[in-house]
């Protein structure tokens, strides 16, 4: 539906308005750009959301997930949205894609966000249509912009079509790489580093170029664990979080974890352990 896109991209827009405001040293218009954001939010679940099923509008997956990662669902309903909308993909869908550009921009990290990495990793990783991996198959050396644009009308379809690669490339990065810009320090002075590991995927290899230096991981499966090594450029730190339920499973360069004085705010919650670490060279070992 037009006016679910619509809408909830006005929303969007209007809490980035409230934000611009602050940095722009306009604080009194703050108000009114989040009293009208909150003005739509009801407006458009009270015209788009069926509460007892968690659906939008016609139930597509694209509306689901615009919904929930634009910050619409109200907080009590983002776990049956969310259920949903994998419900769709895995069983409606067969664990393939089912959206197209816009929804796309928003899949691949928002289920590494809500818990499902691996089925983010299964909709890379398909050969069978619609993939990425079935315009491979097919000879493609560039992205379509339809999904069947080895049959579609060559009018409608260009065979150069990089926005339908949706945020693919940025979750590479992000989610399996684990390299994320921390929004409270821009430009990558401090690091957030937590790779999803998602099951299904053996090991990564991944460095990015920033203003600072190079930023690397690497991460791999070592017989039921995990050796993760990590470039941290001089001049930032970093926070770094890894699966695992205690302090104790884990080893920084061969030392326990809370006694490498390199490494600080040791802290575990929730099945992982997080902390904190300044320029350098790490290698972590996770488990066995």
């Amino acid at each position: 539906d037009g006016r679910l896109v619509g809408t909830s991209f006005f929303y969007r827009l209007l809490n980035m308005m409230a934000r611009f405001a602050a940095v722009a040293g306009h604080e009194e218009d703050i108000p009114a750009y989040l009293e009208q954001a909150a003005r739509v939010k009801e407006a458009y679940n009270g015209m788009f959301l069926n509460p007892e099923t968690g659906q939008y509008a016609n139930n597509t997956v694209s509306a689901g997930l615009l919904s929930l990662v634009q910050g619409l669902v109200p907080d009590t309903l983002k776990q049956k949205v969310f259920d949903e909308l994998v419900r769709r993909t895995e069983v409606d869908f067969d664990s393939h894609v089912s959206t197209g550009m816009i929804g796309m921009q928003f899949m691949m990290r928002g289920l590494s966000r809500y818990g499902r990495p691996d089925l983010a990793l299964t909709l890379a990783t398909n050969r069978t249509y619609p993939s990425w991996g079935y315009m491979i198959d097919r000879g493609a050396t560039t992205i379509w912009e339809l999904w069947n644009g080895d049959t579609a009308d060559p009018a409608m379809n260009s065979g150069n079509h990089l926005m339908q690669l949706g945020d693919l490339i940025a979750w590479d990065w992000e989610n399996l790489a684990g390299i994320q810009a921390d929004p409270a320090a821009p430009g990558f002075k401090h690091i957030l580093m937590k790779p999803d590991f998602p099951q299904g995927l053996e090991w990564v290899d991944a460095s990015y170029e920033s203003m600072y230096g190079t930023i690397g991981s690497h991460w791999k499966r070592t017989g039921g664990g995990l050796s993760w090594s990590v470039e941290i450029p001089a001049n930032t730190t970093a926070t770094l979080r890894v699966p695992a339920s205690d302090v104790s499973q884990v080893e920084a360069d061969g030392k326990p974890l809370a006694e490498n004085p390199a490494l600080t705010d040791v802290r575990a919650s929730d099945g992982f352990v997080t902390f904190e670490a300044g320029s350098g060279s790490y290698r972590f070992l996770v488990g066995k």
